[in-house]
């Protein structure tokens, strides 16, 4: 008598989904393959399927299979696409799936490069956006129109922390797409929380979005994105437009992406503590007008965080309340080094008016609770105790 295999766990699918030795030498890494071309076996006979590195390359095709078992899991059998960047990955998302007459709603606090890619670039070819409060199911219905065509969600939502209930949504958009006749796909940004918190597409969701730059690579050495889909054919699409554009994942980031997902869960297990310890210690400081951590109970998002989430992770924003106050506070800090992007083994802290979120207009910043006074801090994977003590000592002049 057989019995039926038990899938792997997460970790186990972390360090081998993709990850096949190499045939000719047994090595375990998978290499780099640094080549633009293929030589073919003969004639219109390319060896199994390579032929120009744009269109396909082994050390990318073993990330992307690692990243479409991440998201996947055992559930959904999805497809995935390596991209040059976290916004390249967006674009061919966009170019793919939406066209000129259609309508996107989007989180209302979203990152400040996508609110300035749709609505500064593909707003010019004729697709339209509105940003809507994602956490509220009769707000984000009424906003619905028969051309809107996607949904794309961020939760937690940068630099806010909202938190939307993306089984709610899933459910939602088919209802709606039923009564207008026509597909409404929900995309959902899932940098902050990774697969190993948080899965979409098990929830519903039709298509997940990363820059891989962040958690997924974890050591800030790489710069990329990902588009991983539920549906074949939207895989497809998203296929044709990576190739037709040309915006690929090199072979030595693929490299980089495929070896931080390693140590994935090690990593966002450490994010996760140090995380709950920093919130919790800022939450009751006299100098912090207001902390968004959703692993809070305060936070309003808590529940469903806590429902559809394994961990809150390692992104929290703070409120100094006034501009002068940021810049004696990121003026001493020394552990948590003042710099653009999150989720390297380092804590990295900005602000996001300024940097992260600057494209978007002064009077739309503070409409989405961007405040002058309001700082993000990614914690990093040093020791508790050091980070408490840096941003302690940088309280200290504010």
């Amino acid at each position: 008598m057989t019995t039926k295999s038990k899938a792997p766990g997460f970790a186990t699918t972390c360090i081998h989904a993709g990850q096949e030795p190499e045939p000719i030498t047994g090595a375990v890494t998978v290499p780099i393959f640094q080549t633009s071309t293929f030589v073919q076996e003969s004639f219109g006979n390319p060896r199994q399927g390579y032929e120009y590195a744009r269109t396909k390359n082994p050390t990318r095709l073993a990330l992307e299979k690692q990243l479409a078992a991440l998201e996947g899991g055992a559930k959904v059998p999805a497809t995935a696409h390596a991209f040059a960047s976290g916004m390249a990955a967006e674009t061919t998302l966009m170019l793919s799936l939406v066209k000129a007459g259609d309508h996107v709603l989007v989180s209302r606090n979203t990152y400040g490069g996508t609110y300035r890619l749709f609505s500064k670039v593909l707003e010019n070819f004729g697709v339209t956006f509105a940003y809507v409060d994602t956490t509220d199911a009769k707000a984000l219905r009424t906003a619905v129109t028969p051309a809107t065509r996607m949904l794309f969600v961020e939760t937690p939502t940068n630099p806010t922390m909202e938190i939307s209930d993306l089984k709610a949504l899933a459910a939602l958009a088919k209802s709606e797409s039923e009564r207008i006749g026509a597909k409404i796909r929900v995309v959902v940004d899932n940098t902050f929380a990774t697969p190993f918190f948080q899965r979409p597409l098990t929830l519903g969701c039709d298509i997940v979005v990363h820059s891989t730059t962040k958690y997924l690579n974890g050591h800030s050495d790489s710069v990329g994105g990902a588009v991983i889909c539920a549906d074949p054919l939207d895989g497809a699409k998203i296929g044709f437009t990576q190739n037709a554009a040309g915006a690929i994942l090199s072979p030595f980031d693929s490299f980089l992406v495929s070896r931080g997902i390693k140590t994935l869960p090690v990593r966002m297990r450490a994010h996760d503590a140090n995380g709950r310890v920093v919130a919790g210690w800022l939450a009751a400081h006299a100098k912090v007008k207001k902390v968004f951590y959703p692993g809070l109970s305060s936070h309003p998002g808590h529940a469903v965080a806590a429902r559809q989430m394994s961990g809150f992770g390692g992104m929290i924003s703070f409120d100094l309340g006034s501009i002068e106050a940021v810049k004696r506070f990121l003026d001493r800090v020394v552990v948590c080094a003042l710099g653009e992007s999150l989720g390297g083994v380092e804590s990295l802290i900005s602000h996001p008016a300024s940097m992260t979120h600057a494209s978007v207009e002064p009077e739309e910043r503070l409409r989405r609770g961007i405040t002058p006074g309001l700082v993000r801090v990614s914690v990093g994977i040093e020791d508790v105790e050091d980070i408490l003590a840096d941003l302690e000592n940088a309280l200290a002049a504010v």
